[in-house]
């Protein structure tokens, strides 16, 4: 099971650093290596999420996760949009801006973290929105009750979630704009830029996941009608509507996880910076690490982990509430990528524990660990 599941990821590693040891010889055979073990550290909130959505997929779609997925995770997120970057923040064409890369990487590297602030607010944005839609939502099992239940209740007015990310997104351009001013920097006028990219980090956020909840919302509905006219011995006529309702459902699911994905490879991408500029080091090593990120995550689904260890979506939700603050607070201040690894990982692991202390009180009170009997969890 392991090995069926992660063989891809241990052939990619083993590629990819052999191409590094020819590519640049033992030093670049260790950056790839570091670049790999960054990207697993900053992306495992985002395998534990991914795999609460993809649970919901079939295994057709799950392989085109892994497959076609991972090619717009390796080559578009980590190989091709560092280039487009810079493409866009220098004014100059797609040829120009890959022969920058390699041949002027100090250069490439700069016009890269110009851009950050526009990449974090859209990127931020985009996180924060996922981490407010789930907080907001009135859940029969709860982490953190103290919490999760009066935020539920809150979740009840309409458009909270969204009132709320307009206001941090205009705080942070203002303050942004302020401190420039202050400094006498030439940052002031990138408050307009950062408005417009949180902006459409939002936008992004409704459109995709509107449609991809639209479609499995109609997905249910037919679903449960078909069951009803079996449980009643009726003539069903309806197998070729469903299969094009889970194929609209499971595009737009999986368009929703690509996006997902991107939002969450940006603090990888230019946190990669701090260790090369090498834009060929930085697609093998993040590459290998978005490899594992997809195979975890599948794993994560087919051992059923999430529905064993109830509070870890809650775990990595809370990792995404903190990652989309730290995007927005580096558009002014700069924060190291360890320390946002860090708290993914602590969340992610005392939410692990939080589970393991349940199902042993639920073992204890002869309960099933599926019942959603109210069991404190410590916190």
């Amino acid at each position: 099971m392991l090995l069926k599941t992660f063989g891809w990821s241990f052939a990619v590693t083993a590629l990819g650093l052999v191409a590094a040891a020819f590519y640049g010889g033992w030093t670049a055979f260790g950056v790839v290596a570091i670049l790999a073990i960054l990207e697993i550290s900053l992306s495992f909130d985002n395998a534990v999420v991914n795999a609460g959505i993809l649970k919901k997929m079939s295994a057709f779609w799950q392989k085109i996760f892994l497959t076609v997925g991972v090619l717009i995770a390796v080559f578009g997120m980590r190989l091709v949009f560092p280039v487009v970057i810079v493409a866009i923040s220098a004014k100059m064409g797609p040829v120009e801006a890959v022969d920058l890369a390699l041949n002027n990487k100090d250069r490439y590297q700069e016009l890269v973290t110009d851009a950050h602030p526009a990449i974090a607010a859209f990127g931020g944005m985009f996180l924060l929105m996922i981490f407010l839609d789930f907080i907001f939502e009135d859940r029969d099992i709860q982490w953190l009750r103290w919490i999760e239940r009066p935020l539920a209740k809150l979740g009840k007015v309409d458009m909270l979630s969204v009132c709320i990310a307009l206001i941090v997104l205009l705080i942070t351009s203002f303050t942004f704009a302020t401190h420039a001013h202050q400094h006498g920097g030439g940052h002031a006028d990138k408050a307009q830029t950062v408005l417009i990219a949180g902006i459409a980090g939002l936008i992004t956020y409704m459109i995709v996941g509107g449609l991809s909840g639209y479609f499995e919302d109609k997905l249910e509905e037919e679903e449960e009608r078909e069951h009803e006219e079996e449980e009643e011995a009726a003539r069903s006529g309806k197998q070729r509507p469903a299969i094009v309702l889970a194929g609209q459902a499971a595009f737009f699911m999986f368009l929703y996880l690509e996006v997902l994905d991107a939002s969450f490879s940006f603090d990888g991408v230019i946190g990669a910076f701090a260790i090369t500029n090498d834009i060929v080091l930085m697609a093998l090593g993040l590459g290998i690490g978005a490899m594992y990120v997809r195979s975890l995550t599948v794993y994560l689904v087919r051992q059923g982990t999430l529905d064993d260890y109830v509070y870890l979506e809650h775990g990595a939700h809370y990792a995404i509430g903190a990652l989309a603050v730290i995007l927005m607070i580096t558009i002014q201040y700069e924060i190291h990528e360890v320390i946002t690894g860090l708290i993914g990982v602590v969340l992610i692991g005392w939410s692990f524990l939080s589970s393991v202390r349940r199902n042993r009180a639920l073992a204890a009170s002869g309960e099933g660990t599926g019942e959603k009997a109210e069991v404190s969890s410590g916190v």
